[in-house]
């Protein structure tokens, strides 16, 4: 065992929210078998949830599948987290990008990178709707992860002015998902495929996948 953790939440809600922590054993970070190695998680808001592993992983491995090929290509990961998704890309690919505008969570996904040998994974820290003004390298495919609001709108104008022919959209909460893709759709690109899993039971949220291609 590595640890106990105790979280504090005294309100009801449809997320999962937490006001405190008490480690009650051993060591803050927790790491585990991820997808495809050993990752930790010691971010207070990404390492904490009501997920079932089966779902968490059914996740995971239905994005690597709507991301397709990956060799020779840059990734950007927007809203990154803890860079689970990152990391999962970047055996692969050339390169990963992620951005994230959680300091705490941005430091755990470099550590998360560093321990599994992963050289071509850069973190930046900061908002996405500024952070990508000033990205130098253009991605060949975008992963969308935002938090439960979804993207600004602002945000969506600048992700798609990149011009990639593919995107993946993991959503957590569907009326943001479904006002987010209708800029996106009206921009030329087109459902693909949807993945729903139930990663928050008893709710009237769900995560889902969605594989986007832009029109030719």
């Amino acid at each position: 065992m590595q640890g106990i953790l105790q979280y504090q939440n005294d309100t009801l809600a449809d997320a999962v929210k937490m006001r405190g922590r008490i480690i009650l054993f051993g060591r803050r970070a927790i790491f585990t078998e991820g997808a495809f190695r050993a990752y930790g998680s010691r971010s207070r808001r990404f390492l904490f949830s009501r997920r079932t592993h089966w779902a968490r992983r059914y996740c995971y491995e239905k994005t690597r599948e709507y991301v397709g090929e990956t060799k020779g290509k840059v990734v950007f990961d927007l809203y990154s987290g803890t860079g689970t998704i990152a990391q999962i890309l970047a055996p692969v690919a050339e390169k990963v990008v992620g951005v994230e505008i959680v300091g705490e969570a941005v430091e755990a996904a470099r550590e998360n990178a560093a321990r599994n040998g992963l050289g071509n994974c850069e973190f930046l820290a900061g908002d996405v709707l500024k952070v990508v003004d000033e990205l130098e390298e253009k991605p060949d495919l975008i992963v969308l992860d935002p938090p439960r609001d979804g993207i600004h709108p602002k945000a969506i104008g600048k992700i798609l002015n990149f011009g990639v022919s593919h995107m993946v959209y993991v959503s957590c909460k569907p009326t943001s998902l479904a006002r987010d893709l209708e800029p996106i759709q009206a921009a030329g690109y087109q459902v693909d495929k949807v993945c729903c899993v139930d990663m928050f039971p008893h709710t009237a949220n769900c995560e889902t996948v969605v594989s986007l291609t832009r029109k030719k």
